[in-house]
């Protein structure tokens, strides 16, 4: 993060001030966001700028707008967005926008959110490149017939994920 001269943080609360201190003790400058419920709250002061996105949205449908949080990004010169957790983190189209643009996503690239947000895709690749997982069904089950069948062959205990 050493090479980056502002940091916009896509997200709100505790996440962002800690990304915000952590810039700060790297002399890295910082964007905030912010929803109209966020107004006042305290993580738009711990930003060295803070700029309203989502007028007349809920927060969450604010903070999960792309296009918005991208255009802002460039506008304001940010060359790198920290998307905190929740909201915009785990979602592959945006960090795919943010290289699309130029811009640094702190985070997993857009193909190791799609290869690894997939449980059933990292299974597959953990066990491509020898790291040990725990057995079980790596294919998707779709009827309680099957889920049975399956945990016949398994064994129980059993253990269902979705």
């Amino acid at each position: 993060m050493s090479n980056f001269k502002r940091v916009m943080v896509a997200n709100r609360g505790e996440i962002a001030i800690r990304v915000f201190r952590a810039c700060n003790e790297l002399g890295i400058r910082t964007v905030a966001i912010y929803s109209n419920e966020d107004k006042y709250s305290l993580f738009r002061s711990k930003a060295d700028e803070a700029y309203l996105i989502g007028e007349g949205r809920s927060p969450v449908d604010a903070y999960l707008n792309i296009e918005e949080i991208i255009s802002l990004a460039i506008k304001k010169g940010v060359d790198a967005i920290h998307p905190g957790y929740g909201f915009l983190s785990e979602n592959p189209e945006f960090a795919k926008r943010c290289e699309q643009e130029g811009i640094e996503f702190i985070g997993p690239t857009a193909m190791m959110m799609d290869s690894l947000g997939d449980k059933i895709k990292s299974k597959i690749v953990a066990k491509e490149v020898g790291v040990p997982i725990i057995p079980g069904y790596e294919k998707d089950i779709k009827t309680v017939a099957e889920a049975r069948r399956h945990a016949k062959e398994c064994g129980y205990p059993l253990m269902l994920k979705a």
